[in-house]
């Protein structure tokens, strides 16, 4: 569809006649204010229909105050986007096209429009016909869907089997070594730097590093150069590799239960500071509401078994007393207690496909009271204490605090 010459409303014949007869830095002005898109669609046109000459424009341009000067938009990018629309229509007369050509010339010789925005927004044809270009339009055509297909299409991570290891293996051997804990700050900045120039020479995924380095971290939660590693990453990219780790403990497939190491490497990284506790819960099973149908369903059977404890048939005779008694006998203390230990068994599996719990018992085990006492008020309703692993916890917790209370009074 070719484009129609719109209508005059401010490039009007009188302003062409005085325009022309006006010489560089006359004082004819428009009275009015115009909008700017507007008046410079109508001033191309009228320069590429011949109405007016390439060199008055600036005259045209100078006798205006436009209405929408305060536009985020500046005449520059304004006057490129009509020149690109105007130079996409096949249809134009080729002394219309010559017009054109001579008006994006102009414009960019008197510095009205930044070549650079032509060449954004132009085609290339236009861009060799206007001498806005060095190659030919062919030739930049191909140019253009080479960098594209390098810059999309290009693959540049492989699979593990088929991707160099080498620099995984220097990397590994670098945080495994003995004595890092050790080091001073010196040998730490060397450290990262090393790091980090492995995974420019040998283009390690910079995720797939991260994942390493806090494995290494689990295996060495009392080595301090960690701490000063991790921040080189990005701070989201933690929680993100964290939840990876809980996810595959969730899988049907995989029986294992987690470790407590992963559950430390997550306390130590919220009380460090590294990442939000909140960002890490994200990832963790079961949901709330699941965790307590499942501790309401255990309490309600723990309670119809200790209300049958000593209950009596009153209206009971004969035969009927004595399969009673022999129900008494069977449900002495001995039994009672042995019952209560069942129940800790079978709390065992809970702790084990609970990751709250376990997240719980990693910030006990590394002293970080705070963030345990946020999963104490959480899990309230869950009774957490009612785990014998907790419990020990929290009596190793009791000599610090009585040691700090004793030191402040």
């Amino acid at each position: 569809m070719s484009l129609q010459c719109p209508e005059f409303r401010y490039v009007t014949e009188e302003a062409l006649l005085e325009w022309k007869s006006t010489a560089s830095g006359g004082c004819f002005k428009i009275q009015n204010s115009v909008p700017m898109d507007r008046f410079v669609y109508e001033l191309c046109w009228a320069s590429i229909k011949g109405d007016l000459p390439v060199q008055k424009c600036k005259i045209a341009l100078d006798s205006v105050t436009f209405s929408d000067i305060n536009s985020n938009e500046g005449l520059d990018s304004v006057l490129a986007d009509i020149l690109a629309h105007l130079a996409q229509d096949p249809s134009i007369p080729g002394d219309f096209r010559t017009r054109l050509v001579k008006l994006a010339k102009w414009s960019v010789d008197s510095s009205l429009v930044p070549q650079r925005l032509l060449q954004e927004r132009c085609e290339e044809d236009f861009l060799w016909d206007s001498d806005l270009i060095k190659m030919k339009a062919q030739d930049l055509r191909i140019k253009e869907i080479r960098v594209n297909t390098r810059l999309l299409y290009q693959q540049t991570k492989f699979n593990l089997l088929r991707e160099e290891s080498e620099g995984y293996a220097k990397l590994v051997t670098l945080l495994s070594q003995s004595g890092l804990d050790l080091i001073s700050d010196g040998v730490s900045e060397s450290t990262i730097s090393v790091i980090k120039s492995l995974i420019g020479h040998f283009d390690l995924d910079p995720n797939r590093v991260f994942d390493i380095v806090l494995e290494c971290f689990e295996l060495h939660p009392n080595c301090s150069i960690f701490y000063n590693l991790i921040p080189i990453f990005p701070k989201s990219n933690a929680s993100q590799i964290l939840g990876f780790k809980f996810q595959y403990y969730q899988r049907m497939e995989v029986n294992n239960p987690v470790p407590l190491g992963l559950y430390q490497l997550a306390a130590l990284l919220v009380k460090a500071g590294l990442i939000d506790l909140d960002s890490v819960c994200v990832h963790l099973l079961p949901k709330d509401n699941e965790a307590f149908d499942h501790y309401n369903t255990f309490l309600t059977k723990r309670l119809d078994e200790v209300n049958k404890i000593g209950k009596i048939n009153l209206a009971a005779t004969g035969r009927d007393l004595m399969e009673e008694d022999k129900q008494e006998a069977a449900t002495d203390l001995f039994v009672a207690l042995d019952m209560e230990n069942e129940s800790v068994v079978e709390l065992l599996p809970e702790l084990e496909s609970n990751q709250w719990l376990g997240l719980l018992i990693g910030f006990l085990s590394v002293d970080d009271w705070c963030h345990a006492h946020v999963l104490f008020d959480r899990l309230s309703h869950l009774n957490p204490t009612k785990h014998i692993q907790i419990c020990d916890e929290l009596l190793r917790y009791i000599p610090y605090i009585t040691m700090s209370y004793c030191f402040f009074f």
